[in-house]
């Protein structure tokens, strides 16, 4: 009996990594050059932005709420950052600056209407995103930002996307992989390692959460929950924004369709982290493997000549086998098995 509890939790507990490393392993086999340095480049590189919208998900998750408007947010950032540059003739640092601005403004609105308006979190940021779906369209009437375009007013956006701002999104690094090391996946390793440091080996990050776990007696033992919960949104709200910030300057124009899937995207990646070593709770590390596993379930789809249409269903099966894997460690935990 012992041993058949001792094999149950490793299942629950390196399951889901086994599972990536299967995968990598299949289509290593069925596919050519699935296994190249290339291949893995680009797998980084789709899920960069994504990591680092799903780690912003992961830190309101923690406090024991959601945001649902990350996608809208980091869309937003992408047609502000393009506005700013292409219409209003800004430089990249005030292009970034005003995106980054955005960001924690939203996050604060979503923070304070959850904790000072009593509006539950998925509402709360529902509305918002919807809010800002239609914000970012009345500027150019739903059209896309691009130099050369003519505008409401008749005008013609003659700015450009500066040198600058473009290498954000398109210099590749060169360590070990000639040329094959994109800025994003830099930022997302370090966003992610920082996001880390702070939720795991700091004293705020332990009490956000002990807000998720228990928010009454948080506030009892004189914590500020309310600080805390929106200081969580303001992170995942900047976060949203450096993901926009990236995909903007990877496409060289304001895209008003580009950002369509971050938000299940994020939301997938953040909640398969829970899985990651059995860890039943939010957390920075999980939610890059979760992003990280994504990413390689959908290039090698792609390889594979997978219908597109398939990769939402893929997508939602592995979510729905990551959820299973964490509640039934909960489970085990509370009915007292190790």
């Amino acid at each position: 009996m012992d041993r058949s509890q001792t094999l149950v939790n490793l299942a629950i507990r390196y399951g889901f990594l086994c599972l990536l490393l299967g995968l990598i392993v299949f289509f290593s086999l069925a596919t050519n050059g699935f296994a190249g340095p290339r291949s893995a480049a680009f797998i980084f590189q789709s899920v960069a932005i994504t990591g680092i919208l799903a780690l912003g998900v992961t830190c309101t998750l923690v406090v024991g709420g959601f945001d649902l408007s990350i996608g809208s947010v980091a869309t937003s950032a992408l047609m502000l950052s393009a506005y700013m540059m292409v219409v209003l003739e800004q430089s990249a640092f005030v292009a970034v600056l005003a995106c980054l601005v955005m960001g924690a403004f939203v996050g604060l609105i979503n923070g304070l209407l959850i904790v000072k308006m009593r509006v539950p979190d998925l509402l709360a940021t529902l509305g918002m995103m919807f809010l800002l779906i239609g914000l970012q369209r009345i500027p150019t009437e739903g059209r896309s930002i691009s130099t050369g375009m003519t505008l409401p007013g008749g005008e013609v956006a003659e700015g450009t996307f500066s040198h600058a701002f473009l290498w954000l999104g398109r210099h590749r690094f060169d360590f070990v992989l000639e040329d094959l090391i994109p800025v994003p996946v830099v930022v997302f390793l370090i966003v992610g390692l920082l996001v880390w440091v702070f939720l795991e080996l700091t004293r705020h990050g332990r009490l956000m959460y002990a807000i998720g776990s228990n928010e009454r007696a948080t506030a009892l033992a004189g914590a500020n929950v309310n600080r805390y919960k929106i200081t969580a949104y303001m992170i995942s709200g900047v976060m949203a924004s450096i993901g926009g910030i990236l995909l903007a300057a990877r496409l060289g124009r304001g895209d008003i369709a580009s950002g369509n899937n971050l938000l299940l995207d994020s939301v997938a990646a953040a909640l398969i982290g829970f899985a990651v070593l059995g860890a039943a709770k939010p957390n920075a590390f999980g939610t890059a493997i979760g992003a990280l596993f994504v990413g390689v379930l959908l290039q090698g789809l792609t390889m594979m000549n997978a219908p597109y249409y398939t990769q939402d269903f893929v997508k939602g099966a592995v979510l729905v086998v990551a959820l299973m894997f964490t509640f039934a460690l909960s489970t085990r935990k509370r009915g007292g098995g190790h």
